[in-house]
């Protein structure tokens, strides 16, 4: 029995020296030449900052075209991660003075950024919005674990002795700093504040995960601290250093989860709402999910919803471990139900038909019904304004006026009757908010008519 005790520690002291000979990072560092290095990366000046400049350019353009090869080129020759490395490494090894001149080129990063994007889309050549630049105006929880990923492996890369170029190029494209900035800069160029916001929020979540990861691995490889000839100032700067690193690095841990439960909410309603869509056998349209307001909005083509299906929707969502999700719809009720009721008609009118022939007043009747029907289903192809207005008007409370007329055009080959609507707005809401609803209240229509000429414009 003791034989057997020997032999499995034996073969557990063997599993865990063949694991820490994979995963042991310590070994194969050089500490002092990692803390040259990143210290020889921060300066944002001279060849720095003239390729920084070229590579913002670089990107803006690649932005601007929608090519993520561009876009990943710009990304291998930027210096952006110099300034950020540098922040961690000094609250990793409390030196103060690192941390100063790094948040000093940190700032002049920004500035020579923003502007140069600014003043490339500042060209009404350049000023179309992309997929690219939109993709960077929304963070999400998987920006969080790129940024946290990426700086975990630059760090460790560039501690090695023998450094892998490879590995920190591919961490340059995975963790793609330069993008929210150009789009923040675009942002500027155009007076799109919300996309604004969304990228800058996007750029500091990368910022702060990598530095946080810098940090995290210094400490973790017990990279040698500053020393300092007072040993009262060295412990006030210790404590201080420490202390704005729990600053940085508590508020990064909440904004991870508010990303993961806005993910986890967006999801949960497309898989409740996926659900509905096949039970009823309905078209779900222009899905909006607001996690901060706990509203989903979208519109439906087929058969009506009512009030339980509603509640049954909500239900789910609370069992999620969503409460209180009020749920909007947009909805189609008159016309379904009317091609429905015509076919009955004329199915019977058919049957009828070769049946009774005799029978002319009942026929007469039924041509006539069948007349009244076509005649409701064009007046619902061309839609009631007065329901139409209280069903826009109850989504969105922002809308003063909705302003209705039919403009008739020729190309004296054929007369075109044209719907528009005219949306008017509070003099309060967003541009972003106005265009957004704008397109949905259009599609929205062109679906309800029928008609793919229906045009609704804001003012």
């Amino acid at each position: 029995m003791e034989g057997n005790n020997n032999s499995f520690g034996d073969l557990s002291k063997r599993i865990k020296l063949f694991l820490r000979g994979i995963f042991d990072i310590s070994t194969d560092t050089d500490r002092l030449a990692t803390i040259e290095d990143i210290k020889s990366g921060i300066d944002m000046k001279g060849q720095n900052a003239w390729i920084l400049i070229f590579s913002i350019l670089i990107a803006s353009t690649g932005l601007n075209v929608s090519s993520t090869a561009v876009v990943i080129g710009a990304m291998l020759i930027s210096p952006l991660m110099g300034p950020i490395l540098g922040m961690g490494l000094s609250l990793g090894i409390n030196d103060l003075d690192l941390l100063r001149k790094s948040l000093k080129n940190f700032g002049v990063m920004v500035v020579l950024s923003l502007t140069t994007s600014f003043l490339f889309f500042s060209i009404p050549l350049f000023k179309n919005e992309t997929p690219e630049l939109l993709a960077r105006t929304a963070p999400n929880v998987l920006d969080v674990i790129i940024a946290l990923s990426g700086g975990l492996a630059l760090i460790i890369a560039l501690s090695r002795r023998n450094k892998s170029v490879n590995t920190i190029a591919g961490v340059a494209i995975a963790t793609a700093l330069m993008p929210p900035l150009c789009t923040a800069g675009f942002s500027l160029a155009t007076g799109h504040w919300a996309y604004f916001g969304g990228a800058i929020f996007l750029f500091s979540i990368n910022t702060i995960f990598i530095a946080s990861a810098t940090y995290i691995v210094v400490k973790f490889l017990k990279f040698p601290l500053k020393e300092y000839a007072d040993k009262l100032r060295k412990k006030r700067i210790s404590q201080g250093l420490t202390f704005l690193a729990l600053l940085i690095f508590l508020p990064s841990v909440f904004m991870f989860y508010q990303l993961y439960k806005k993910s986890d909410f967006e999801q949960k309603v497309n898989g409740v709402l996926l659900e509905l869509k096949e039970d009823k056998g309905i078209s779900i349209l222009d899905v909006d999910s607001n996690y901060k307001d706990n509203i989903v909005e979208f519109a439906v083509l087929g058969k009506s919803l009512g009030k339980e299906d509603i509640d049954k929707i909500q239900n789910k969502m609370k069992k999620l471990g969503y409460e209180n999700v009020s749920f909007k719809v947009l909805q189609d009720v008159e016309n379904k139900e009317t091609l429905s009721r015509l076919s009955e008609i004329e199915n019977s009118y058919l049957t009828t038909q070769q049946l009774l022939v005799k029978k002319e007043e009942q026929l007469v009747n039924k041509d006539k019904e069948i007349y009244e029907l076509k005649t409701k289903l064009n007046s619902n192809m061309s839609i009631s304004f007065d329901e139409v207005s209280k069903e826009i008007k109850s989504l969105n409370s922002n809308i003063t006026s909705i302003t209705f007329y039919n403009r008739i055009s020729t190309d004296f080959k054929k007369i075109d009757t044209i719907p528009n609507f005219v949306l008017k707005w509070d003099a309060k809401t967003k541009k972003s908010e106005i265009s957004k609803e704008t397109t949905k209240y259009q599609n929205w229509l062109i679906q309800k008519m029928k008609n793919k000429k229906v045009v609704v414009k804001s003012e």
